[in-house]
């Protein structure tokens, strides 16, 4: 399929399972992995890829050359693959965070708001986009089979039509505050907080979890996928042992930016949002 099909196909919703694409441990990696990395504290092990530090792993393991060399492995090959989807991407891509998820994803969560079993759209409530397009792939090493299951919802205009009018509007002098406070690393945009608000609206809900439109997804094992999931409503249900890795696109750089977030909030709302 011609990669321009893939892109548009990406910016529509649709979750892309390239063909063939495993990614497979080192034997070393697999050992690592399988002992256990995480400290307890995080749902995940994550690589910042502008310092190369390792948070939420166990004390012993929080300079564990062998788990930061996988997810930079992991990330090098991740991009490779979008590029093979959707090589337009290829010049305006920017690193974002690796992790490693080797809890089961129906572990309860701390909270309602950091449950990833309840359908959401992606949104940072400390890390701001400003209308960047939040582009992931995930990659299921379950090393005993087991696949990852997911639920996909409803159009992103859809769910954004719910509970948009019920969102506040960020009070003044508030983003520059919390970017002040460093709460948030960067300036809160009025898209940001709106995206944030529709995150948290639609995770608290329990009438639109129980019964919100949604259908199942399986992932098997030594699978990968693609998805934006800014603008793809999912929930993680299940399955252990997960790479993900998130990479940020300028709207400018998609194939029709009229499909983005962004570009859906400011027709909705009649006004400019970042």
């Amino acid at each position: 399929m011609p990669a321009v099909d893939q892109a548009s196909r990406l910016e529509a919703g649709e979750v892309i399972r390239p063909a063939g694409a495993v990614f497979t441990l080192t034997e070393a990696e697999a050992t690592r992995v399988a002992h256990g990395v995480s400290g307890g504290r995080s749902k995940n092990v994550s690589l910042d890829p502008n310092t190369g530090a390792v948070r939420g792993a166990a004390r012993d393991a929080t300079q564990d050359a062998v788990v930061a060399s996988l997810m930079r492995r992991h990330a090098a090959w991740a991009r490779d693959l979008i590029i093979e989807a959707a090589p337009r991407y290829a010049p305006h891509l920017r690193m974002g965070r690796a992790s490693l998820r080797t809890r089961d994803a129906g572990d309860p969560a701390i909270s309602p708001r950091k449950d990833d079993r309840r359908l959401h759209a992606d949104a940072f409530p400390s890390r701001p986009t400003g209308g960047e397009r939040i582009l992931r792939v995930f990659s299921n090493i379950n090393p005993e089979g087991q696949p990852r299951l997911w639920r996909l919802g409803e159009p992103f205009e859809d769910y954004a039509r719910r509970w948009i009018g019920a969102i506040r509007r960020p009070w003044p002098g508030e983003a520059w505050l919390l970017q002040t406070l460093k709460i948030t690393r960067g300036r809160r945009t009025a898209y940001d907080a709106l995206m944030l608000g529709l995150h948290d609206r639609g995770k608290l809900d329990e009438d639109y979890q129980k019964g919100g439109p949604s259908r199942d997804v399986s992932f098997p094992a030594q699978s990968s996928w693609i998805v934006f999931t800014d603008g793809v409503v999912h929930a993680a249900m299940a399955g252990r042992f997960m790479l993900e890795q998130t990479f940020y696109l300028p709207v400018a750089a998609m194939a029709d930016p009229e499909t983005s977030p962004l570009r859906v909030l400011e027709r909705l709302t009649g006004r400019r949002l970042a």
